[in-house]
């Protein structure tokens, strides 16, 4: 059985807009959770991990680079 696409209210596929903010953050793994209706992330801070939680892709992001504390990647 293949995996469904979560379309989300707005339009959008979860997985393209996740490989983004996957290109955007080197080492950084992100997924839209269907049964949470969040977006979370992955995110290496030295030895450690940290998982993120957001209600949209720009929270996430904001929360990446605040986790992260280096700028805004641009």
């Amino acid at each position: 059985m293949g995996a469904i696409p979560v379309v989300l209210p707005d339009g959008l596929s979860g997985r393209p807009v996740a490989a983004q903010i996957e290109r955007e953050f080197s080492g950084v793994w992100a997924w839209y959770g269907e049964a949470t209706g969040s977006w979370w992330a992955m995110v290496r801070l030295g030895g450690e991990a940290c998982l993120l939680e957001a209600l949209n892709p720009d929270e996430l992001r904001n929360a990446i680079v605040h986790a992260r504390g280096r700028p805004w990647p641009g």
